[in-house]
């Protein structure tokens, strides 16, 4: 029988119970514990699909095409959890499966309650992330904060489950706030206290406390909250800031989580070794021989979480390079095709991410003609891809009104045009080509000279393809397309062939890259953003324009605060 872990938060949101998750789930697989990892979201939508990045970060997307909550894309770069659609459940999914069993008449009748209905079916749904595979802990992480109305439901469901599968087998940790008041000069446990008051509310006792914090809890803050929130001193985990997201799993074994959480649920402990984790990852990220500016044109530069995966990859390709990613974000909607230059002035890499609508194409295009004529390395994802082949079509095939039926459905040079399978759909989520699907790299190309491999398998989001209908004149004309679908159908990666690394990929390849195995695309194109940069002296005393942040702080952590730069 697994053991179960489950992982509450109380206080304020956003205090990183994805990242708390994903790094006790990397000390435990250091023992040779196999584990896979759970989110529950509280929100109404069947899935992440539809919402706004501005209100919910970026959509992660899984091998069997599932559009998640952005934490699976943590549980997969700490760990060697493959997510799929099991590991991502929200209240919309089990309220709409519970209303189609009554319409069916599953229920005879009965009168459909939140309990045991609705609690009966999220149950399930733990259950179901351990059927028809050996998993000796699930952890399942609880969205939102303690005393939400709508995590509830959830909160209720785990409490029974607890019940029926028994405390040698079932395990609650709480993640909660000890905000150090400046003008006090203190650390004040009273939220905790009183979040852990409202859990035990509910008929939840934690069993372990990790506490996010400023500043180092002593001896006796640790004494105060065991006594007051009624759990052992060994079981209250300092969360401190750290200078990257990477060295979570670290402090949470020199306190010895791991072995706290093996005692509760009765497993012999064994050491487990994060050696690899902290020399081939942390090391590399706390002290880099070398950096590299890199700029990321998009339209949701505002918002830390809405490219999260890029943020990260890009650290991954900074790691296996022994380098200092530094970002350079630039609003694609104030970059105009004549104020490119001094947008982009000082960067040695450039690359433009997916999304979707009209705003800020027009600046993407014309970042990715600066990077085109100037011979600056450039990646180009998903819609990046796209605008790629539009800006290739008006500057060198000179057909000056081409354009992506996306964005002008009259246009005489719909290079970019809908599949034929999304003609017609009406609804807007789970309808697109989603998930992972093969491509064939074709040799003697700079794609095949990353992957090294002729078949390879990345994650597609996404309705318009390349329009085949031009791609003998493109090829003619020096656009090199080196990755194809099997039976050459769809085109999958295009590149410049005077260019020394111009590479465009209709798929993501962010959700695959984790810190200690970088993306091979990520890695070359950081290598050859690195090489550019030693051919280049930078222009001395170039004022920087836009937002620019190090790798420590492309995103600011759930977890760890970066430290300054």
């Amino acid at each position: 029988m697994p053991k179960y872990i489950f992982i509450t938060g109380g206080v304020v949101s956003s205090l990183g119970k994805g990242i708390a998750s994903a790094s006790i789930g990397r000390i435990l697989e250091a023992k040779g514990l196999k584990v896979t990892l759970q989110k529950f979201d509280p929100y109404i939508n069947v899935d992440s699909g539809t919402m706004n990045p501005y209100q919910h970060g970026e959509v992660y997307v899984t091998e069997d095409g599932a559009e998640t909550d952005l934490d699976l894309g943590h549980y997969e770069r700490f760990t060697n959890i493959v997510a799929g659609r099991v590991n991502n459940t929200t209240a919309g999914q089990i309220y709409h499966e519970v209303i189609a069993k009554e319409r069916r008449g599953d229920f005879l009748g009965a009168t459909i309650q939140v309990v045991p209905h609705i609690t009966d079916a999220i149950k399930e749904r733990i259950r179901e992330a351990t059927r028809g595979r050996r998993v000796d802990i699930v952890l399942s992480e609880i969205g939102g904060t303690v005393g939400d109305i709508e995590s509830l439901p959830f909160l209720e469901a785990v409490r029974q489950f607890r019940h029926e599968v028994g405390r040698e087998n079932s395990l609650f940790i709480h993640l909660t706030l000890v905000p150090f008041i400046r003008a006090a000069g203190e650390l004040k446990t009273k939220p905790t206290q009183h979040s852990v008051g409202t859990l035990r509310e509910i008929g939840i006792q934690p069993d372990i406390l990790i506490c996010r914090t400023e500043k180092k809890l002593t001896k006796a803050l640790k004494d105060k909250i065991a006594l007051f929130c009624n759990v052992d001193a060994s079981a209250v985990i300092e969360a401190r800031d750290v200078p990257t997201i990477y060295q979570v799993p670290l402090m949470f074994k020199e306190q010895k989580l791991d072995e706290v959480i093996c005692r509760y649920l009765r497993i012999e402990y064994k050491a487990g070794s994060l050696y690899h984790w902290q020399k081939q990852v942390v090391q590399k990220v706390l002290s880099p021989k070398t950096s590299v500016k890199i700029a990321v044109v998009g339209k949701y530069i505002e918002l830390q979480d809405a490219y999260k995966s890029i943020y990260e990859a890009l650290r991954h390709g900074g790691i296996a390079n022994d380098a200092e990613v530094v970002i350079k974000r630039v609003n694609a909607e104030k970059l105009l095709k004549k104020t490119a230059g001094y947008h982009l002035k000082g960067v040695f890499g450039i690359l433009v991410p997916g999304g979707f609508g009209m705003r800020g194409i027009e600046g993407k295009v014309s970042a990715i003609q600066f990077a085109r004529e100037n011979k600056v390395p450039f990646l180009g994802i998903c819609l990046g891809m796209q605008c790629a082949t539009i800006e290739f079509a008006r500057n060198v095939l000179q057909w000056k009104a081409a354009n992506s039926t996306e964005f002008n459905k009259k246009t005489p040079y719909p290079v970019i045009s809908l599949l034929e399978e999304q003609e017609g759909i009406e609804n807007l989520g789970g309808t697109m080509r989603l998930g992972a699907y093969p491509c064939h790299v074709k040799k003697e190309t700079l794609a095949y000279r990353a992957y090294r491999s002729e078949e390879v398998m990345e994650r597609h989001r996404h309705r318009y393809e390349f329009n085949n209908k031009y791609r003998e004149i493109f090829q003619k004309n020096g656009l090199r397309i080196s990755g194809i679908s099997p039976g050459g159908k769809l085109v999958e990666i295009i590149e410049i062939e005077d260019h020394p690394w111009f590479v465009a990929c209709q798929f993501h390849p962010e959700f695959k890259s984790k810190p200690d195995k970088a993306h091979p695309l990520f890695r070359e194109f950081i290598k050859s953003a690195l090489d550019y940069q030693e051919k280049s002296k930078p222009p001395a005393g170039s004022t920087s324009v836009g937002s620019e942040i190090s790798n420590k702080e492309a995103e600011k952590p759930v977890l760890a605060i970066e430290r300054p730069t």
